[in-house]
């Protein structure tokens, strides 16, 4: 059985002080889940320590929302993934949208980064998606298909079980737009066919693959009923326990 995830990227948002009452509050929430149903937080690199410390004991795992591409050295601003360990992470975010198109990251430097995230026993969770101009030209398979095989057919099948696969389409986020749950089914299920080709149908079959496209209380159920969307990597609902919880529960 796959596992069910909602994963909640903080992205640039909280004071730490807030951040720290956050996770509070989703820990005290999260007894309501059930077993089958894991959560993960991923706070901005300056709560990563005192957040640790509020997961501690809890069934809410902590991601960072990014990794370097490089394990150390005069790379001033980046956090290398042995930091992230050492501060309890045990997931990673990488290649989400917003990293692809503010800060030009390429399929070649994510696949660096997944690299040494998996060596440092982080766990992955890849973004993919396409814009709404890839959609209108219909292009959208072509550049998801793109995206899974320029990074993850670098991997082997044993890398797999630790990584975790978001499906972004970019013109969801943030605005308000959500894609139909047959837009969104309909590329998650191709994404799981790409993975059957490469590394076959056990694999695949086990692959968690999140929708990661304006995901809130009101639409997560019919998102969820979806056969081949496994949850979420929820943006800005994240950021109220309540929405997050509701979210949480919509399996």
């Amino acid at each position: 059985m796959r596992k069910l995830i909602v994963a909640g990227n903080w992205k640039m948002n909280t004071t730490v002080p807030e951040g720290v009452e956050l996770a509070k509050a989703v820990v005290e929430k999260s007894a309501e889940l059930p077993a089958n149903v894991s959560l993960i937080i991923a706070p901005p690199f300056t709560h990563l320590c005192p957040v640790a410390e509020v997961l501690k004991g809890s069934k809410v795992a902590l991601s960072a929302q990014n990794c370097a591409d490089q394990t150390k050295g005069a790379y001033t601003g980046e956090v290398a993934v042995d930091m992230l360990k050492s501060v309890c992470c045990e997931y990673t975010i990488l290649g989400h949208s917003e990293r692809r198109q503010y800060y030009g990251e390429t399929d070649a430097k994510l696949v660096e980064k997944v690299k040494l995230a998996l060596a440092a026993g982080l766990k992955v969770i890849l973004c993919v998606g396409e814009n709404i101009d890839q959609r209108n030209k219909g292009e959208h398979f072509q550049v998801v298909r793109e995206q899974v095989e320029n990074v993850l057919f670098k991997f082997t099948a044993e890398d797999m079980a630790n990584v975790v696969i978001a499906y972004e389409p970019v013109w969801a986020i943030g605005t308000g737009v959500t894609a139909t749950s047959e837009q969104a089914e309909e590329i998650h299920c191709f994404i799981r066919s790409i993975i059957k080709e490469k590394f076959g149908s056990q694999v695949a079959d086990d692959m968690t693959i999140l929708y990661g496209g304006s995901c809130k209380p009101s639409n997560a159920k019919e998102l969820f009923a979806c056969p081949d969307i496994d949850g979420g990597l929820i943006g800005g609902a994240a950021l109220k326990a309540d929405d997050f919880i509701k979210i949480a529960l919509s399996f």
